[in-house]
């Protein structure tokens, strides 16, 4: 099926006018009715009446014409979804990040970004830092957070907060009563960290050596 002759089918048809058609349509009168006459005469069929300057539907004119309004309300939103996507308003973003920065710091980003974007639907998994630079080179995943700086080949990495460790140690410890600490402090004393290559316990061992 010719989809210009069937647009120009069911304009004339909706507006019950030819000129009115040919107006919408930016197009002659003549263009209207020989658009009208082809796909008539391609499916050997009458699709209108003229009574005076208006238009009447056949029996088989108002079927084509219910079809021809479901193509392009169909078509209408095809290309809404598409400005939609072109704007990202609309579409899935798949997010990966080490536990700390996802269990911490993502959700108060991700909170009032999902407000303000509702169409858009985010997947979020929490995974090892190296496994989060491993999916984004396999491109697995659209957007990673790490929680230590790792160099790849095939990866831009941009810092974009900074995280202050904090010791804590009970009132009658030895620390507490003083106000710095050198690195050689932290030599044989019992620390309770995050887990095995973690950030924190690699910023611990680089202090403590």
């Amino acid at each position: 099926m010719n989809l210009n002759q069937l647009r120009i089918f069911y304009m004339a048809a909706k507006r019950g006018n030819l000129s009115l058609a040919a107006e919408d349509l930016f197009i002659t009168q003549p263009a209207v009715t020989k658009g009208i006459q082809r796909l008539q005469e391609h499916y050997e069929i009458k699709l209108v009446n003229r009574i005076g300057k208006k238009l009447v539907l056949t029996d088989a004119g108002e079927v084509v014409f219910e079809i021809a309004e479901k193509i392009f309300d169909l078509e209408k939103h095809a290309e809404e979804s598409i400005r939609e996507f072109r704007q990202r308003k609309k579409g899935r973003i798949r997010i990966h990040a080490s536990e700390s920065f996802g269990a911490y710091y993502l959700p108060s980003i991700m909170n009032p970004f999902s407000k303000s974007n509702p169409l858009l639907k985010i997947s979020v998994n929490i995974l090892p830092t190296e496994q989060v630079i491993e999916n984004i080179a396999d491109l697995k995943c659209d957007l990673g957070f790490i929680s230590y700086p790792l160099e790849h080949k095939k990866i831009l990495i941009r810092e974009v907060l900074e995280d202050q460790l904090v010791l804590i140690v009970p009132p009658d410890h030895p620390f507490g009563s003083r106000k710095h600490l050198k690195p050689s402090d932290l030599a044989g004393q019992t620390m309770i960290v995050h887990e095995r290559k973690s950030a924190p316990q690699q910023v611990l061992r680089r202090y403590s050596q």
